[in-house]
């Protein structure tokens, strides 16, 4: 999921270096939903993986 959020952060950033504003927000949104669902599923990962181990 990570490498995901990276690889549209890096298409975004070519996008606006090449002058493609559309394509380059479009990317960067995309980017920003995947990092925060990647935040989120490893914050929960973290939380419940350790329940059963004791």
């Amino acid at each position: 999921m990570l490498s995901w959020a990276v690889t549209f952060l890096i298409i975004a950033i070519i996008a606006a270096v090449l002058g493609f504003g559309g394509i380059a927000g479009a990317a960067t949104g995309i980017a920003k939903i995947l990092f925060i669902v990647f935040l989120v599923l490893f914050v929960a990962s973290f939380f419940f993986g350790r329940r059963g181990r004791g």
